[in-house]
């Protein structure tokens, strides 16, 4: 049974930084793409930052050069690191696994429907 379990969200000020956490079992994430995903308050669910099977990254306009997507295969997990936050990074986070073969983009409306499997989400809060 895959799982993929979310971890550190919380509540920082403008500015400041955070790293999300997503922790895989039940499957070997070395061979797939993954990605992060955030649902702010309100909106629609959009992807953040995709890291492809062949090691391409896409990130989300709004966050390039601000968040940094990674993978650490020896521990099967996946990490966002979030710096420079501001009020409009508020959201739930969510960690997802695809078995899709080719590259994905981050901004891409259908990137979404492409996961295979979903963590519960992070909630991460940015106050200003």
């Amino acid at each position: 049974q895959v799982q993929l379990v979310e971890s550190g969200g919380g509540s920082v000020q403008a500015g400041g930084f955070l790293t999300l956490s997503c922790t895989t079992s039940g499957i070997d994430i070395s061979g797939y793409l993954m990605a992060w995903f955030r649902r702010a308050p309100g909106k629609e669910r959009e992807g953040v930052a995709v890291l492809s099977k062949n090691g391409h990254i896409s990130y989300r306009d709004s966050v390039k050069g601000r968040f940094t997507i990674a993978k650490d295969n020896a521990k099967n997990t996946l990490t966002l690191q979030m710096s420079d936050l501001k009020p409009e990074d508020t959201a739930m986070y969510y960690c997802a696994l695809s078995t899709f073969p080719a590259m994905l983009t981050a901004n891409h409306d259908s990137t979404e429907t492409m996961m295979d499997y979903w963590g519960k989400g992070t909630e991460v809060t940015v106050s200003s």
